[in-house]
């Protein structure tokens, strides 16, 4: 039987690799499950590649919340675990539940009355919007399923457990190669749903995840029990949990209006830069894994040891995180830069699809060894129960300043497609030494240690 994780005794080293590899390895699954989708969206047509690339900001309104449910009660949990308070984290689960429920109902609301609008206008004609539409609608329909499941999962999370998600996210991955082309195409009685097939498979899969997760939360020392009595409203608990999700989710609704802003902008050179972006950006994903699973392990080992007034083991987790998440960085936009043709070729044989995509790529390389700082820093911070500070980080990254640069180099400078993401190059480093010094000076504050203790 494998040892239980002591979040606040074991080596953090060793707690990071133990936490962020399955965390990393669910979230590899999870991006190639999205992968699959492009994969077979390029088959349907270069218009349905394209329909999916701009239906990703609003599909990311559900991942945004979802993770802003996970993040906040993971550290909320975590928190009460390492106080030793089992009673407070219980009621902290029951209560992240009626969160989720409401919030299900808010985003579904906007999805489904909201996403043609906002789809017209990244779309050169109306059959492309409609064509996103019919994918993003089955989607915002099964918001209640996915948001449950974040719920579940922020208990396991809380608990040190990423490995039950990471099995639950590879299973669904060969799930969802077999039933795409089924619901894509039509098999037997199942009629050719088209685009609108890849999100009935996505639903299908989430909703069993959503069981499995279930029961394996009561397989946990703090069990979710079915009774009415336990779902009642606690304001206090409940308005804790708002207020660490809130911020987090609205900062990653944040990324959701930067990608929309930015396919916006793409936009004019045509549906295949969206494409070729939007397929780019898909797999470029997949090397950020790694550092998404570092952030997820800071959250639940910062998050108990903040709860434990142990310091010091706050700071380390954080710089040590850091340290690894960049040069994996290092390492993944090496091979981003070499194969940036062959990668996107793997989606569409276009030769401008791939032409924008490469050139998103190479440059895109250069920008991935400064995102740990972003991804540990928001960690450190949902820790620390200061979310505002990734909301107000998220709107100058993902919003004024990327406006700003992004409507100087078309309309000022006249610049072409590749000079954008120049510009937000250099946005991305610069801010990125701010954030060091934003997070270190905030653990000074909040430690009250001599500023000589810290790097």
């Amino acid at each position: 039987m494998e040892k239980k994780l002591n979040l606040t005794t074991s080596p953090v080293s060793n707690l990071l690799k133990r936490i962020a590899i399955p965390a990393s390895t669910g979230s590899l699954f999870q991006v190639l499950f999205n992968l699959v989708d492009t994969f077979y969206a390029g088959s349907i047509s270069p218009e349905a590649l394209a329909a999916l690339a701009k239906s990703f900001p609003l599909y990311f309104l559900i991942v945004a919340s979802g993770i802003g449910i996970v993040a906040g009660s993971n550290a909320l949990i975590g928190n009460s675990l390492g106080e030793r308070n089992k009673i407070a984290a219980s009621i902290y689960i029951y209560n992240t539940i009626i969160y989720a429920f409401l919030l299900s109902i808010i985003i579904t609301f906007i999805g489904l009355y909201f996403s043609y609008d906002l789809l017209n206008l990244m779309s050169n004609n109306t059959q492309n919007a409609l064509l996103a539409k019919r994918y993003t609608d089955i989607i915002f329909l099964g918001t209640f399923i996915f948001l449950i499941q974040s719920s579940f999962n922020s208990v396991l999370n809380a608990q040190g457990d990423t490995k039950t998600y990471r099995n639950v996210l590879i299973i669904g991955l060969i799930f969802n190669i077999i039933l795409n082309p089924i619901f894509i195409f039509g098999f037997f009685i199942i009629p050719a749903f088209g685009i609108a097939g890849l999100a009935i498979s996505t639903i299908l899969i989430q909703f069993v995840a959503c069981i499995y997760l279930f029961y394996k939360v009561n397989k946990t020392e703090i069990r979710i029990i079915i009774k009415i009595d336990n779902f009642t409203f606690r304001k206090n608990f409940f308005l804790n949990i708002a207020n660490q999700s809130i911020p987090i989710t609205f900062a990653l609704f944040l990324v959701s209006i930067g990608s929309y802003m930015v396919l916006f902008f793409i936009s004019i050179f045509g549906d295949e830069a969206i494409a070729g972006y939007g397929a780019a950006v898909r797999f470029e994903h997949l090397f950020t894994l790694p550092v998404i699973g570092l952030n997820t392990a800071v959250i639940s080992i910062a998050g108990q040891n903040f709860g434990a007034r142990r310091y010091d083991r706050v700071k380390e987790v954080y710089y040590k995180a850091i340290f690894i998440g960049t040069l994996v960085m290092c390492f993944a936009g090496f091979i981003i830069f070499i194969f940036s043709n062959q990668i996107v070729a793997i989606f569409s044989s276009n030769p401008d699809v791939i032409n924008y995509g490469s050139t998103y790529l190479k440059i895109a390389a250069f920008i991935g060894p400064i995102y740990p700082v972003f991804f540990i820093s928001h960690a450190l911070f949902t820790s620390l129960k200061k979310t505002s500070f990734i909301f107000y980080s998220n709107l100058f990254r993902m919003i004024i300043i990327p406006f700003l640069i992004i409507w100087t180099v078309l309309n000022i400078m006249d610049g072409n497609f590749k000079d954008i993401f120049y510009g937000l190059l250099i946005m991305n480093w610069t801010l990125g030494f701010i954030m060091l010094l934003l997070a270190r000076g905030l653990m000074i504050k909040t430690f009250k240690e001599d500023k000589k203790l810290f790097f």
